[in-house]
């Protein structure tokens, strides 16, 4: 039937509508962002209630509304919420990823894989907790920001393409920046971030793990200022995110 289509998707969101019903706002492979409404999930006797909490990976038919499509049919990918909401520190850096998710994916219905690749794997790792939760969230974000085209310059100047690395690192002018071209306000990270911020972006992990807590702090803090500069308003989920890095391992220990 023309009015119905199925595809796989990630639950960013949902909010009421009226007494039974949600409207839950999902990331999908091929439709891109998606708002349908679900009607009469939120009564005790609904038939797939939990599986359209946040965070849920999913195969979901909707019917074609005249406003918003609606949900008729669910059934479970990955059940990632269960383990997320369990940990307050995966749970926190999941909701930033889903907000951050659902910021970028601005325009309902258009294609953007990559980013649902990004928002899945993220979400998959969390629910894993092999990893440092924050590593995991600094390295989404620098490939969703690398997605939207807003990468910071890490071993380049951001300015003048100089090869580095630099001991400036300014937000506004877009990452690390050279003597030449250094503006004030710039900070100086310490090597050590850099090299963790490059990391990441590449998915180096034993680099990444190898790194220690302020380290990790500092580097969080440039990707966190980088992405919210370039959303032109801040997370709110962000400042609810725990920073309770895992050390590395010490020899001797």
């Amino acid at each position: 039937m023309v009015n119905l289509y199925r595809d796989t998707g990630v639950v960013l969101r949902t909010h009421k509508l009226g007494e039974a019903d949600r409207i839950v706002t999902l990331l999908t492979r091929r439709h891109g962002k998606v708002r349908a409404v679900a009607k009469g999930v939120r009564r005790t006797s609904s038939r797939f209630g939990a599986r359209l909490e946040p965070f849920g990976h999913v195969d979901v038919q909707f019917y074609t509304g005249r406003t918003l499509d609606v949900i008729t049919q669910v059934e479970t990918v990955d059940a990632f919420a269960l383990p997320l909401v369990a940990d307050y520190q995966r749970y926190t850096a999941a909701s930033a990823i889903a907000e951050t998710a659902d910021r970028l994916s601005a325009e309902e219905g258009e294609p953007v894989l990559k980013l649902y690749l990004l928002v899945v794997g993220a979400l998959r790792a969390l629910a894993g907790g092999e990893r440092d939760a924050s590593l995991i969230l600094d390295a989404f974000f620098l490939r969703a920001m690398a997605y939207a085209g807003w990468a910071p310059a890490i071993t380049e100047c951001a300015r003048c393409g100089l090869p580095g690395p630099h001991a400036a690192f300014n937000v506004a002018a877009g990452g690390s920046m050279c003597p030449d071209c250094r503006i004030a306000g710039s900070v100086h990270p310490a090597p050590e971030v850099l090299v963790l911020l490059e990391a990441l972006l590449h998915g180096e992990w034993p680099v990444a793990e190898a790194s220690h807590g302020v380290t990790r702090r500092d580097a969080s803090g440039l990707v966190a200022a980088h992405l919210q500069w370039h959303l032109e308003r801040q997370l709110r989920s962000l400042p609810l995110v725990e920073r309770r890095a895992r050390e590395a391992a010490t020899p001797g220990k």
